[in-house]
């Protein structure tokens, strides 16, 4: 693959990602959203479905991963980084979704650090930033 489309479609994906940043409000179901806007250092968690709030995390999860997946072959094009990439995002899943889970249910007025983080990391693609540099730096040396 040339350098023009490699970049064109690291930028088409790019774009995917934000995508899914600026209409996050419209696509999925998160409560959390505009509960992190407020003041909530002195607040209990609000009313929310968990069942839907977990599949709808888990949904936007699965989307950034494609994205990020289909980033990190067209970056590095190697089949090793791929299968590599693909286990560490599901551990990343299995982990921070039970963790998720488990917060949801511990989390008490005041002390909702540890779940905006964890969920953070499972609405954002914030492992592609961390597998990025790390493929990289692998590769030159």
């Amino acid at each position: 693959m040339n350098k023009p489309v490699q970049i064109l479609l690291v930028i088409v994906l790019t774009v995917g990602l934000v995508a899914i940043r600026m209409f996050e409000a419209v696509l999925f179901y998160d409560p959390l959203l505009e509960f992190f806007k407020t003041d909530h250092t002195t607040h209990p968690l609000p009313d929310l479905s968990e069942v839907c709030l977990l599949l709808h995390t888990g949904l936007r999860f699965v989307i950034n991963t494609v994205l990020s997946l289909a980033i990190l072959w067209v970056v590095f094009q190697k089949k090793e980084i791929l299968e590599l990439s693909v286990v560490l995002y599901l551990l990343l899943f299995i982990v921070a979704m039970i963790a998720f889970y488990l917060l949801i249910h511990s989390s008490e007025a005041g002390n909702h650090m540890a779940l905006f983080y964890v969920r953070r990391f499972l609405i954002q693609p914030v492992f592609l930033l961390l597998l990025i540099p790390a493929f990289y730096f692998q590769k030159k040396y």
